[in-house]
């Protein structure tokens, strides 16, 4: 018979952690905490973990709670991990995680943090993206994967953390999908900051031509915006829009409204800015640098993505900003000795370079936004052997799943 594990955690990733009668650490997904359960047959034994399957709930949890999402229970869909937890067993799982993180990785010496809970527990995702499976040389299949099938791709009915307005451009798109190009990979959904909702078809080979058709087949309404992206080349709009309008491809949080509030509460820490120079590293389309500009700051804002920061540069600011396309690491040396700066680096965390040069010549204080616990601590660490941590506060921009974004605050040792 197999064996029976008490569940005691939410491990990083969303799986439930116990422990196996020879004491190795088991990871068990859609597993909540409290509970005992039984595993399948199988557990995957590692040197030091495993890995298993919930054959049984022996006793449930009080946290558990029955998942609205009918792909969460009979697709097992990969994209939320924490649908079966009460929310307020998700806010204590995250605040655990980050916490941990810190202690284990960054070896620091911190509780597990506050978090602000979402404004929006569902429909706040401003952002989807499917996957395709071809067949006959049309799509065959759009959707998620399950989270123990990377591989397999069942077709999406409707995610009930995405935003209602891309859900209804989804049921529209359906029926059309032969107007999408003929090798077609990724089909992404997003909504700008103006309501205005763009499809992003990504595919190889020829240009997508059917885009006008397919703008005009959809139902009347709200503006559409189709773009094609070319596996190597850049995005372009083929129907709908002027070609230099909002950036659909950048990088955006995919919860705008929370992403506000870590980002200006983020801003709020660094203090009295009038008059002194700031740095927004990693700034995509330039919310940061604007807030930084609010409160009197000189700021430098960098990010790789070209065409964020030429749409950012028209963006309207109560003080000139400076907006520069390229690489952090690169720029760095180019740019005046800051009195602040804000991170906001993309999940593999600070370029090596990046870290040197904060370390070297440290600034009164710096804001560090991560959606990785793990790659925080990494950076935590390394950056703690000339600043000291003045204040931590997660925000759960991503409900449903095991993702959270953290903002430290670092002044100068």
């Amino acid at each position: 018979m197999s064996e029976v594990v008490t569940i005691t955690g939410i491990a990083t990733g969303g799986d439930g952690v116990g422990r196996l009668a020879d004491g190795r650490a088991v990871f068990v997904p859609r597993a909540a905490p409290g509970e005992r359960i039984r595993l399948r047959d199988g557990v995957r034994l590692h040197k030091h973990f495993a890995k298993a399957e919930l054959a049984e709930i022996v006793a449930a949890g009080a946290e558990r709670v029955a998942a609205p999402c009918p792909h969460y229970v009979h697709d097992r869909c990969g994209g939320c991990q924490l649908q079966h937890l009460a929310y307020d067993a998700q806010l204590a799982a995250k605040r655990a995680i980050v916490g941990d993180a810190l202690r284990r990785i960054g070896k620091l010496d911190v509780p597990d943090p506050e978090i602000v809970e979402a404004v929006e527990e569902w429909r706040y995702r401003a952002k989807v993206s499917l996957t395709v499976k071809r067949g006959g040389g049309r799509a065959r299949a759009v959707g998620f994967h399950p989270y123990d099938q990377p591989g397999r791709i069942f077709p999406l009915a409707d995610c009930h953390i995405t935003d209602f307005r891309l859900m209804a451009l989804w049921r529209d798109l359906k029926p059309r999908l032969d107007l999408l190009p003929a090798g077609l990979t990724r089909l992404t959904l997003r909504l700008d900051r103006e309501g205005r909702r763009h499809i992003i078809a990504e595919s190889a080979g020829e240009p997508w031509l059917d885009a006008e058709r397919l703008r005009a087949a959809l139902p009347a309404g709200e503006p559409v915006i189709c773009w094609w992206q070319p596996v190597d080349g850049a995005a372009r709009v083929m129907a709908g829009g002027p070609a230099t309008g909002f950036p659909a491809t950048a990088f955006e949080p995919v919860h705008p409204e929370m992403a506000l509030l870590a980002r200006r509460w983020a801003v709020e820490q660094l203090g009295d800015l009038r008059g002194g120079v700031a740095w927004d590293l990693y700034g995509g389309i330039g919310d940061a640098a604007v807030e930084l500009a609010g409160r009197g700051a000189q700021v430098a804002s960098v990010d790789v993505d070209e065409a964020a920061v030429e749409w950012a540069r028209g963006r309207a600011s109560e003080r000139p900003i400076r907006f520069i396309a390229g690489r952090v690491e690169d720029v760095l040396p180019t740019l005046p000795e800051p009195n602040a700066v804000v991170v906001s680096p993309p999940r593999d965390g600070l370029h090596w370079n990046v870290t040197l040069r904060l370390t070297n010549q440290p600034v009164a204080h710096l804001a560090y936004l991560s959606a990785d616990p793990a790659t925080l601590a990494r950076d935590l660490h390394r950056l703690s052997v000339n600043y000291r941590i003045a204040a931590v506060r997660a925000f759960d921009l991503f409900p449903q799943t095991a993702q959270v974004e953290t903002v430290v605050v670092l002044e100068a040792a």
